[in-house]
């Protein structure tokens, strides 16, 4: 898996019950001033924003509810939540990483716990 950077690429989410991988556009936030900007100021998110490491969110100041997904070591769903605006979400103790989109698109994308996704940068 290496160690990523910022920068964009493509996420795959597999697993999601239907057999075909669907590929997502990825931004990635890996360094401490990315992540701490994280989707501030934004109105809209085409694809998803992984942030890494990170085992916890928050929504304050955010002008949009988001999907939330927490990431095992192995690119494993282990929870996924929707947040509106204003919001701390509880740290998660196996996460590694945390993948966010708009909210419902996860839904759209069949991603949930047990999937796998695979980053491609």
């Amino acid at each position: 898996m290496g160690r990523w950077r910022d920068g964009h690429g493509e996420l795959t989410v597999r697993g999601n019950g239907e057999g075909v991988p669907v590929r997502v556009p990825l931004e990635t936030a890996t360094s401490y001033r990315a992540r701490t900007r994280g989707l501030l100021g934004r109105d809209s998110l085409d694809g998803a924003l992984l942030l890494s490491p990170a085992n916890s969110v928050h929504t304050f100041r955010m002008r949009m509810s988001i999907d939330v997904a927490y990431l095992d070591r192995r690119l494993r769903v282990i929870a996924v939540r929707t947040m509106p605006p204003g919001r701390l979400g509880l740290p998660r103790l196996r996460a590694r990483h945390v993948l966010e989109a708009e909210a419902g698109a996860m839904e759209g994308w069949g991603l949930r716990v047990g999937a796998r996704v695979e980053v491609n940068l």
